[in-house]
């Protein structure tokens, strides 16, 4: 909700498509299925109207026994996220879109990555065939919270597991198989916020039951961080724009938020960042992408 709220004060305010500035959209989780959408062609508003309308009915689960339920099963169903992303997503497939998207999610049967790209290059010739709500559900799988997804005998979960801020992914496709020079880069990176809880000095000494809480979310912000601090490293501070503000800790949770705490923490920064943005993007309109589809066997 944050990030598509930010995207959507950004276009309001600055009077532009945010998407029409970018060649490669690359997203994680919740950020893969705000990729998916801007592929799509939605603008920043439908899609924070989507989290707004859906996110209560995705996690309403209040049953008595769902804690209890959770110990050894996901919290909550996928079926509330599924009908969903339908209802915005129809049947399109993972190919229709008029932007590259890379949106990751992790394999847990052959532990390794997984990623699904447009055919934006010519060897891509196996994702573009998914429907995009599979790839939807696959990305945004959270470990706990939701079950995994079964696609074609692959078994996938959450893509933050491995890619939490899914920039170096972006720099990687562009500077890789896209063949673009690192001077010519620049990089706009939207977070979903994060807190800075005290870190006990119980974890100094290792041990099961002191890092059993604390484990998951230090390896979650460590890599998002990191991955952060590789892209300016590579693209140097004046290239990179990276909104991912700090809230109190315990205000926000993945299955509970304040709707109105979070846009209005978005309407600030998108005010702070507008001319950082218009500075660093506003010079470039991205050619139309033309897909690579494989040729047809008659």
């Amino acid at each position: 909700m944050f990030s598509a709220a930010v995207l959507a004060r950004l276009e309001e305010d600055l009077d532009v498509r945010v998407v029409d500035h970018f060649d490669l959209i690359a997203g994680t989780s919740t950020g893969g299925i705000i990729a998916l959408g801007l592929g799509l062609g939605m603008s920043s508003r439908e899609i924070l109207q989507f989290y707004t309308d859906h996110g209560p009915r995705i996690f309403r689960d209040r049953s008595r026994l769902r804690g209890v339920r959770h110990l050894l099963w996901a919290k909550y169903s996928a079926a509330p996220l599924r009908a969903a992303l339908t209802e915005v997503l129809g049947e399109r497939t993972f190919g229709e879109r008029a932007k590259r998207l890379v949106i990751t999610s992790y394999n847990i049967g052959t532990d390794d990555v997984y990623l699904f790209r447009t055919p934006h290059l010519p060897t891509l010739t196996r994702d573009w065939r998914e429907r995009a709500v599979d790839v939807a559900v696959a990305t945004s799988a959270a470990p706990t919270y939701l079950p995994g997804m079964s696609l074609d005998g692959a078994r996938l979960v959450d893509g933050g597991v491995w890619a939490n801020n899914p920039a170096m992914v972006a720099l990687t496709e562009a500077v890789g198989p896209l063949g673009m020079p690192l001077d010519a880069v620049r990089v706009f990176s939207v977070g979903t916020t994060t807190d800075l809880p005290h870190r006990s000095r119980r974890l100094n000494r290792g041990g099961l039951l002191p890092w059993a809480r604390d484990a998951v979310e230090v390896l979650m912000r460590a890599q998002s961080e990191s991955a952060t601090k590789q892209v300016r490293h590579f693209l140097s501070n004046d290239r990179v724009l990276r909104l991912n503000p700090t809230v109190p800790t315990g205000v926000l949770a993945l299955d509970k938020v304040d709707a109105d705490e979070l846009i209005g923490r978005a309407g600030h920064e998108s005010r702070t960042a507008s001319p950082a943005f218009t500075r660093c993007f506003a010079d470039h309109t991205a050619p139309a992408y033309v897909p690579c589809y494989p040729a047809r066997k008659d």
